[in-house]
C-alpha cells in the first residue's frame, strides 16, 4: 500500500472515530435518564476530555441538586473548569462549592483551589493585577483558616509570587516616569514604591533612580528652585551612599552628585 492510501485511510480512520464519539456524545446528551449522563460525565472526566464533561455536569446540576451526587458534580465541574483554562469560572464554582459544602471533606481543597484559580486568571506584572491581589488575600485567608493544610506550602509561595508580579509592576510603573520625563512624579512614585516594598530586591535601583530623577528635575526647574532641588539630589545620593556603600550604581550616580554640588556652589557664590 502506497504513502498516500495509508495516510488517507489514516485521515479516515480519524474522521470515523471523530464521528462515532460525537454521535456517541449527542445520544448521552438526548437521554432523559440523568444517571446516564452522571456516569457518562465521570466516564469523560477520566478520560480528560473536561469540555464534554462539563456540559453533561451542567445540564444535570439542577436535577442533583440536593441529592448525594450534587456534591460531586459540583466539585468535579469546577475542575472541568480549570482544566478548561476558565480561571474565574472554576474560582466562582469552587467558591460556590465550599460554601454550599463548608462540612464536605473537599470544602478545604476547594478553599486552596478557589484562590488557586485567580492566581492562575493574574496576568503578567505589567498589566492589571487584580485578580493577583485578590488571591493574595484568598491564600492568606486560606492560611489562616487551614494553618496546618497540606496546601499551606504551595499557597505560601502563590503569595511570595503574586508579590513579586505586584513588586514588579511597582517599580516598572515608576521607571516608567522616569522614561517620559515625568521626574517628579517619578521621584513620588518612587517613594511610594519604598513605603509599599521596603524589603523589594529593587531597592538599591530604585535608590539611584531617585537621584537620578531628582537631578533630572532640578535640570529642567526654574532658576528660583534649581538650588533646592539641585541639594536633594546630594541629600539623595549620599542616602544610596549610606544604604548601599558597594553599589554598582555610585559611579553613575556621582556624576550627577557633582554636577549638583558645582551647582549649589555657584548659586551661593552668586548670592554672597
Amino acid at each position: 500500500m502506497g504513502v498516500r492510501k495509508l495516510l488517507f485511510h489514516g485521515l479516515l480512520a480519524v474522521i470515523v472515530g471523530m464521528g462515532a464519539s460525537c454521535s456517541k456524545y449527542r445520544k448521552i446528551e438526548k437521554s432523559q435518564d440523568w444517571r446516564v449522563k452522571y456516569e457518562a460525565a465521570q466516564a469523560y472526566y477520566e478520560k480528560e476530555d473536561y469540555y464534554h464533561a462539563a456540559l453533561l455536569f451542567e445540564q444535570i446540576r439542577p436535577v442533583v441538586r440536593g441529592l448525594p451526587e450534587g456534591e460531586k458534580v459540583e466539585f468535579l465541574l469546577a475542575y472541568c473548569q480549570y482544566y478548561e483554562r476558565t480561571y474565574l469560572l472554576a474560582a466562582a464554582q469552587f467558591k460556590s462549592f465550599y460554601e454550599t459544602y463548608g462540612r464536605s471533606a473537599q470544602a478545604e481543597e476547594a478553599h486552596f483551589m478557589y484562590a488557586y484559580s485567580q492566581y492562575m486568571a493574574a496576568p503578567s506584572y505589567n498589566l492589571d493585577q487584580t485578580s493577583g491581589m485578590e488571591a493574595m488575600a484568598a491564600m492568606q485567608t486560606f492560611i489562616n483558616q487551614y494553618p496546618n493544610s497540606g496546601f499551606v506550602e504551595k499557597a505560601t509561595q502563590v503569595i511570595e509570587e503574586s508579590q513579586q508580579k505586584l513588586e514588579r509592576k511597582g517599580f516598572e510603573s515608576a521607571k516608567l516616569y522616569l522614561k517620559i520625563k515625568r521626574y517628579k512624579a517619578a521621584i513620588i512614585a518612587f517613594d511610594s514604591f519604598r513605603e509599599s516594598f521596603p524589603d523589594s530586591h529593587f531597592m538599591e535601583e530604585v535608590a539611584f533612580l531617585k537621584v537620578e530623577a531628582q537631578f533630572k528635575l532640578a535640570e529642567q526647574s526654574l532658576p528660583s528652585l534649581q538650588k533646592d532641588r539641585y541639594s536633594a539630589v546630594i541629600e539623595f545620593y549620599t542616602e544610596l551612599v549610606d544604604n548601599y556603600p558597594q553599589s554598582p550604581f555610585l559611579k553613575e550616580a556621582e556624576k550627577y552628585y557633582s554636577q549638583s554640588i558645582t551647582k549649589v556652589n555657584q548659586y551661593k557664590t552668586n548670592n554672597s
